[in-house]
């Protein structure tokens, strides 16, 4: 089993009047999250809360660009060029990089979301080109663990290969979007990432796969996100994992 291991929170997604997530509570579980940068969720207001949050909480930062789809919450499919998605991610970046330098935080990776992370395992040559636009701004690469992960890492560029602990998988290892996330069983969602830290998750036919991962994922606006973040938490402290931001991981992996 590993014992070192990043736990990442997609957050920061209210807008507005509406409050999605309890992220006060969320964050401080957590060792990185993921902010929506406006164009799926989240708005200037959220953008600012969620950096003086993860500062706060000594959580490291990372932007989580969308489809430019608020209606659908960026989880309905649209068609995107390579440069189109790269340029996409870097545009929304850039929001949640003014914040970041005006609290004086450091922007450790980028996550694509919804629709747009689907895009990445869908066609090699999006994550190809959203993980050069990001590794020129010397960070790290969020892509689902896998072949897809692997051979964008092996052309030398950061990644952190990520698996889901509150997310379903099909038989070819990649995971099934749910368009509106209902609650899960927190001592399920532990027992994934606990399997996940093993090596495997297990597809909803029960097909075992073979997973490597350095981050493990949880979803903020999930209903009951804060009592899936504390299961897994009380997880890890019980096998002794240490939880760690990204770099860190990537960094004892030699990466």
């Amino acid at each position: 089993m590993k014992k070192l291991i990043d736990l990442n929170a997609d957050a920061g997604e209210s807008f507005g009047r509406w409050r999605l997530g309890h992220d006060e509570k969320l964050l401080p579980l957590v060792s990185s999250v993921n902010v929506a940068c406006g164009w799926h969720a989240g708005d200037p207001a959220t953008m600012r809360r969620s950096v003086a949050l993860a500062q706060s909480g000594k959580t490291a930062l990372g932007a989580h660009p969308g489809l430019p789809d608020l209606t659908g919450f960026g989880r309905r499919a649209m068609a995107l060029s390579p440069q189109e998605a790269a340029d996409a991610c870097m545009y929304q970046y850039g929001a949640l990089r003014a914040f970041a330098e005006g609290a004086r935080v450091t922007i450790q990776h980028v996550k694509a979301h919804g629709a747009l992370y689907g895009l990445t395992l869908r066609d090699p040559d999006v994550a190809n080109a959203i993980a050069d636009a990001v590794h020129e701004r010397e960070m790290i690469t969020v892509l689902l663990a896998g072949p897809t992960a692997d051979q964008v890492a092996a052309r030398g560029v950061r990644v952190a290969r990520e698996a889901f602990a509150d997310l379903e998988y099909h038989d070819d290892g990649t995971i099934i979007i749910e368009p509106d996330p209902q609650p899960k069983d927190p001592q399920v969602c532990a027992d994934k990432a606990l399997g996940i830290l093993r090596g495997s998750v297990t597809s909803t036919t029960g097909k075992k796969i073979a997973v490597d991962a350095d981050t493990i994922c949880i979803h903020g606006d999930r209903p009951n996100g804060v009592d899936v973040a504390e299961a897994i938490t009380r997880a890890f402290a019980e096998e002794g994992v240490r939880m760690a931001p990204m770099a860190e991981v990537l960094a004892a992996r030699g990466a």
